[in-house]
């Protein structure tokens, strides 16, 4: 714009005027990567040069310049010099605070509103009116995302169409193509990038009320920290791995360790965000499960007749061997060696049986040899519990010194967590009372599509529009930090923090993670009235007010914490739990006691998996319920899921198809009910917004 209201030959100057296009100057000049296009300068000279002569005013020059600005002509290029590199006369800051100058910004003349603006070139942000110097002395901070500006009066990034002002006032359309440079982020042409759907809405506001809960008391996530927290935890699961290996003979379950986690937080009173430290129970159900489901071998899905004939081998290999290598009773010995020389011999006469013959064997030997497999490596799986707990429990000791020491070092104490109130409030991010020390360290790289945090050569990375959909949480949520100069450690904690509970192997976590299609929720908001999420992450989220697993790297983002430690007292909730059934069941209990303890509306629309042989507590608990008002199933591979990875995918890898069916439940109360009950016409809309066809055609309308 500063080249734009100065455009011509800069004879007074001795700049020797060279003749190039006006698009090749404009681009080449990076003072002008903000502003308009050449066209639009062009279609305004033009206009302007027939009515009268246009002068830049001399407020707008800088002190130490001694020559006075020519008059533009119309048909001029802009100025370069001898070099080559473009010239423009610099922006004014006469009569401006230095504050503001030091912040970035410049003040200039509008040729199309006859007035003053002022730009700072840091943000991209624009205003008719002098910017206000905020408290800590400071200008609007640098967006480190490099976002599109906040407040853009002159329409430079969504604009595209405008006007002019001719010497009598009167406005006269002048169509303003926009540049390539202009329709991208950081830099690169969305042209050459496919577009992305907008999988967030934070203009919704959320009208759920809840008991006042105490503040969080937890120590503020520091990157050398987490750091520790990921070594510490990846050692954890290596031991997990070899003690899985060398006493049972089997590799670890996939995500079970994951799961451990989850199941372990439902009970844990601990100081740890993420690993167990106090639970009243030491072997866990969820990973004791687990264990014994893959004993004596993991069995993994038949597609082909020798995949069926081989698994049934191993398997009665591995039992035989098992059971003669352990201590265990004479009867079990006895009918576990029956059943396996039963099958040996059936597998010798019978070589051209059925796929289905094969199955029912497996089936046969299983239910017969279970039993005496489990009670035979009871002791020892529950010993793998045991010794995984009090492992934990050391790992986070080690990381509370670790913390402790650092906040120490800069003379901060860890407060005592104050009691919950009884007060009724809107919900809100829970606050955080430990101060932050300083942190530095991470630094940030961007290429066409990612943004590249790293902390000690350690790289996390996010797509760079989930980047800037975490600025946009910041913003929103963070209070202690105005100059946004926390913001980057504290993405690279939450980025380390999720990547660490949910394992170091590419896909792993993506199903714990996953979320629903953006026409869902939609529909949810639209019709049900949702506006909060009961599990989500600031990464997954689709509303700004959600509940999630980490209060102490979330609540900067939004976050209300854990879902069990949230009590609401009226609003609408979508709750898609992670898949782990401990977790399950103590959400069903807690959705119940909330909806007996209110009279005020309250929904929870609640998706779980349809698992049947043996169908899950938490299920049963649902379909018993008295609050439950409706039960609709999806089939399987007839809907989808987003994927758990999505901040990191490619955009063609973010929906899955699910491969089992989706249960639906509808828990209200009669306030709820009355305000938000599942009507036929309303559960028709929602089904619909599943399909996958639905949801292309919502993109398409989108693009």
């Amino acid at each position: 714009m500063s080249c734009m209201d100065s455009e011509g030959a800069n004879s007074d100057v001795g700049i020797k005027v060279t003749n190039i296009s006006d698009s090749d100057g404009y681009l080449s000049n990076p003072d002008m990567e903000n502003f308009v296009d050449q066209e639009f300068m062009r279609a305004i000279g033009e206009n302007e040069a027939k009515e009268r002569a246009i002068e830049i005013p001399p407020e707008t020059r800088r002190e130490s310049d001694n020559h006075s600005y020519p008059q533009i002509d119309s048909t001029s290029t802009p100025a370069v010099n001898v070099s080559g590199q473009n010239s423009c006369p610099s922006p004014g800051t006469t009569g401006m605070p230095e504050v503001l100058v030091q912040a970035g910004w410049r003040m200039f003349w509008s040729q199309r509103e006859n007035r003053y603006y002022f730009f700072n070139k840091l943000t991209n942000q624009s205003l008719w009116d002098m910017p206000q110097i905020a408290q800590a002395g400071m200008a609007v901070p640098k967006s480190p995302t490099g976002a599109a500006p906040l407040n853009d009066p002159l329409g430079l990034s969504s604009a595209t169409t405008t006007k002019t002002a001719s010497p009598d006032n009167k406005s006269q359309p002048v169509s303003l193509k926009r540049r390539s440079i202009d329709e991208t982020w950081n830099g690169v042409s969305r042209n050459k990038q496919p577009k992305l759907e907008c999988y967030w809405n934070f203009d919704i506001n959320t009208d759920v009320m809840v008991m006042e809960s105490a503040p969080c008391n937890l120590a503020p996530p520091i990157p050398e920290v987490e750091q520790f927290r990921a070594t510490l935890t990846n050692q954890l699961r290596q031991h997990y791995q070899d003690m899985c290996h060398s006493r049972e003979g089997i590799d670890a379950p996939n995500e079970s360790f994951n799961r451990w986690i989850l199941e372990r937080k439902v009970s844990d009173r601990g100081r740890d965000p993420m690993l167990p430290t106090d639970c009243p129970v030491e072997v866990s159900p969820s990973m004791y499960r687990e264990i014994m489901h893959d004993i004596p071998i993991r069995l993994s899905r038949i597609k082909y007749l020798s995949d069926a004939r081989k698994q049934l081998f191993c398997y009665a290999e591995a039992a035989k061997k098992m059971i003669e290598t352990r201590n265990t009773t004479a009867e079990s010995r006895k009918q576990v060696k029956w059943q396996t020389e039963e099958t040996f011999s059936w597998l010798r006469k019978e070589q051209n049986a059925l796929l289905e013959d094969y199955l029912d064997r497996l089936s046969h030997l299983r239910r017969q040899c279970g039993p005496h497999l489990a009670q035979t490596a009871k002791n020892s799986v529950e010993a793998i519990c045991i010794k995984m707990y009090h492992m934990a429990r050391e790992c986070s000791k080690k990381i509370f010194d670790k913390a402790t020491s650092l906040l120490q070092l800069n003379k901060i104490e860890i407060p005592v967590q104050p009691n919950p109130t009884a007060r009724l409030v809107p919900a809100a991010p829970t606050k955080m009372i430990t101060p932050t020390p300083p942190l530095t360290g991470v630094t940030q790289e961007r290429d066409k599509t990612h943004v590249s945090l790293t902390y000690k050569s350690e790289v996390m990375r996010i797509n760079g529009k989930f980047m800037e959909k975490l600025e946009l949480l910041y913003r929103h949520s963070c209070h202690d930090d105005p100059t946004m100069s926390n913001f980057l450690p504290r993405v690279w904690c939450l980025l380390r923090r999720y990547q660490t509970m949910f394992g170091p192997n590419q896909y792993e976590g993506i199903v714990l993670q996953g979320a629903l299609p953006v026409p869902v929720f939609k529909c949810l908001h639209d019709i049900f009235g949702v506006t909060m999420e009961c599990f989500a992450s600031p990464l997954n989220c689709y509303f700004k007010h959600y509940c999630s697993a980490f209060t102490d790297t979330d609540s900067y983002f939004g976050s209300s914490g854990p879902v069990l430690q949230f009590f609401p007292v009226s609003g609408s909730f979508e709750a898609n739990a992670p898949f782990a059934e401990e977790l399950m069941e103590s959400m069903v209990d807690h959705f119940d006691k909330l909806l007996a303890q209110t009279d005020k509306p309250l929904s929870f629309i609640v998706f779980v998996p349809e698992w049947r042989d043996p169908t899950p507590v938490a299920t049963l608990h649902m379909e018993n319920s008295r609050f439950k008002r409706k039960q609709v199933l999806i089939p399987a591979f007839e809907h989808e899921y987003r994927s758990g990875l999505q901040h990191v995918a490619p955009v063609n890898e973010v929906y899955h198809k699910s491969v089992h069916g989706t249960l639906l439940f509808f828990l209200q109360n009669d306030a709820g009910f009355e305000k938000w009950g599942p009507t036929p016409a309303r559960l028709r809309e929602l089904l619909s917004s599943f399909q996958p066809e639905y949801r292309t055609c919502s993109e398409n309308l989108l693009l």
